[in-house]
């Protein structure tokens, strides 16, 4: 209850597509189509690692948890505006914002941690190939992906509960179409200080840090690389890494573009489009790059597809 009366607002109300007329009749068929090629897609690329005896290797093992991630993180915001998009009733309680804002902040800076550890899973199967049974043995995965979550966990504990202290006084519009850090602290009028010391505290060890590690460990994958004198072994290299490299270009590369864009001159659409594809494209494309780009996964793919149509014929 004291929350409450410091916030001054039982609920937000969205204003992200308000401009646009009949925004609902236009998006909710986008957005649902994302959404179910997006846990479909993870869902099977998921299932196939559990069932599948050929992906045991680490690999497959943190891109197991890649899969779990996406559809967390797209579970996490696209449902809700579907549902406000079929009433009509752009909303959402003080209580779930925080709980929304908590999970979007935990599954992303989970995926960027984990984004890194996968590079330099990629690290020592090149540069250290003798080592890299000993380096990368299962317990090593284990702590390896259970530090990416717990990482994700304390960011997002830290950012929610200092985005509970923000004071509202009566201004519940938020600029967007679900709960993030700086939208609210748009419309806050007390508490925006320790909020934004504590994102710019956070950053360099969520954001800027699990990027400068992977582009270091691709530095080092690429020179490695070029010291293979066959073309064939180069090409085997690159392709074991291939699909990794471009799930990161995609994830960092979103990620660049929504947080560092210059707002001047952009609309609240803009604003607000670019700001949700980076939370619902990269968990859409994630899979679908495994599937085009790997040779096991497209392998096992048509294995099951196979299967599937002798047990139907």
């Amino acid at each position: 209850m004291g929350v409450r009366n410091q916030t001054q607002v039982e609920e937000f109300v969205f204003l992200g597509f308000s401009s646009i007329p009949n925004s609902h009749l236009y998006l909710f068929l986008p957005f649902l189509a994302i959404y179910l090629i997006t846990v479909l897609g993870n869902l099977i690329i998921f299932t196939l690692i559990q069932l599948d005896s050929s992906f045991q290797s680490p690999m497959y093992y943190f891109l197991s948890h890649l899969s779990c991630l996406d559809i967390c993180l797209s579970s996490v915001t696209v449902p809700k505006i579907l549902v406000n998009f079929l009433y009509q009733r752009q909303t959402i309680t003080y209580n779930q914002c925080m709980a929304q804002m908590f999970f979007l902040i935990f599954f992303t800076v989970t995926e960027g941690a984990l984004l890194a550890v996968m590079a330099y899973d990629r690290y020592a199967a090149i540069c250290k190939p003798l080592h890299y049974s000993r380096l990368m043995n299962a317990k090593v995965c284990a702590i390896l992906a259970f530090t990416t979550w717990v990482w994700g966990f304390l960011d997002a504990a830290l950012h929610t509960a200092l985005s509970s202290k923000l004071h509202f006084c009566g201004v519940n519009q938020i600029h967007h179409i679900f709960c993030d850090i700086p939208p609210l602290m748009k419309i806050a009028c007390k508490g925006v200080h320790i909020n934004q010391l504590g994102t710019h505290i956070s950053t360099p060890f969520v954001g800027i840090a699990p990027f400068l590690f992977t582009i270091l460990s691709y530095l080092f994958i690429l020179c490695s690389i070029l010291k293979i004198h066959s073309t064939a072994g180069k090409q085997k290299a690159f392709s074991t890494c291939a699909s990794h490299l471009t799930v990161v270009i995609v994830y960092f590369g979103n990620g660049l573009l929504n947080y560092n864009r210059p707002s001047a001159g952009n609309s609240l659409e803009t604003e607000t489009l670019v700001s949700t594809m980076y939370c619902i494209i990269p968990p859409m494309l994630n899979p679908l790059i495994y599937s085009l780009r790997n040779k096991e996964v497209k392998g096992a793919l048509k294995k099951v597809l196979k299967t599937q149509r002798k047990v139907y014929i």
